[in-house]
């Protein structure tokens, strides 16, 4: 990413991070879905003892397509992106505005790894439990589907995202729309630790080659996918547990009717499912979670320095105030 100027409103950095993630959830919420139907399939079933409705990521692909159309590859894209305004405005725009304040990098202007993944694990943390709803209703709208001949998981039977919303609420007002807001903490934690400091430890590599001077986007693309691959790996079993959180299904105290909590699901899947239970959909979240992060980082990468420009050209100068 380019050099920040001091001077333009830290909310600025929010905003562009937000705006960042929109445009690249539009893109990736189509392996999303999938991969929450392969994380649901065979839930608390020993491996190989269960029917595979969908074989693999692109079988679960055609599946969908089949039997719910290409809008079935959208499910739960208005929850998804309000999700993305609430955890990448405020993890990126702070991991942006850290780094610019030298409270993430040492004296030499390098990436300081423990601050880095710090700052980056809890601004995401914060970012999660905030926009936990919106979280919630895409898992819940994503598993279900109309073709009970490929259902996978508990099917809350939302007849849209809206109602889902209404519905959560009317059950338990704010508690209801916040159930299990812990599921995404470890995930977010670990996935934006892990993305955004190896994008830094990455990019201030990359710096070093001459190849680069002058092309800062092609710095951002290189950098974000091999912090957004080195992603996969690490958040899945996070990644597969909040998902099963998510979707469960609750009883008339509002309990899961599968899992207490998030150390129960990972006992209860280990036990079931082995580890393999815990890594299904690695590939999809590869398949999502790298080409969002490129996506996101060089989308964000444009839009800084179009804001820049219009700061310079004075065109917007109500925003060049400090918030």
């Amino acid at each position: 990413m380019t050099e920040r100027i001091k001077n333009k409103p830290l909310g600025a950095e929010f905003v562009l991070g937000a705006a960042s993630a929109v445009g690249a959830g539009i893109f990736t919420n189509p392996i999303d879905v999938i991969k929450i139907r392969l994380q649901l399939q065979g839930e608390l079933e020993a491996r190989g003892s269960y029917k595979k409705y969908y074989k693999n990521t692109f079988h679960a692909g055609y599946m969908i397509v089949k039997h719910e159309g290409i809008r079935g590859l959208q499910s739960g894209i208005a929850s998804a992106l309000a999700f993305q305004v609430v955890l990448n405005g405020i993890r990126l725009g702070s991991y942006k505005i850290s780094r610019t304040y030298g409270i993430t990098v040492n004296e030499d202007g390098q990436t300081d790894i423990v601050s880095t993944a710090l700052v980056s694990g809890l601004a995401g943390c914060v970012g999660a439990v905030l926009g936990s709803p919106f979280y919630l209703v895409k898992t819940q709208i994503q598993a279900q589907t109309a073709e009970t001949s490929i259902a996978v998981g508990f099917q809350h039977g939302h007849a849209s995202e809206w109602s889902a919303f209404q519905s959560l609420w009317r059950e338990a007002g704010l508690a209801g729309l916040y159930q299990r807001w812990y599921a995404n903490i470890p995930r977010v934690f670990v996935g934006s630790a892990t993305q955004l400091t190896a994008f830094s430890l990455v990019g201030d590599w990359l710096k070093t080659f001459s190849i680069f001077n002058g092309h800062p986007l092609m710095l951002t693309f290189c950098s974000a996918v091999i912090g957004g691959s080195s992603v996969a790996l690490t958040m899945q079993p996070f990644d597969v547990v909040a998902t099963r959180l998510y979707n469960q299904g609750s009883d008339s105290k509002g309990q899961g009717i599968l899992y207490k909590n998030f150390l129960d699901a990972i006992i209860k899947i280990s036990r079931t499912e082995g580890l393999y239970g815990l890594y299904k959909g690695t590939f999809p979240t590869w398949m999502r979670i790298a080409p969002h992060t490129v996506l996101c980082l060089c989308f964000y990468e444009h839009l800084e320095r179009f804001y820049d420009e219009l700061i310079a050209k004075k065109s917007i100068p109500l925003l060049t105030e400090k918030l």
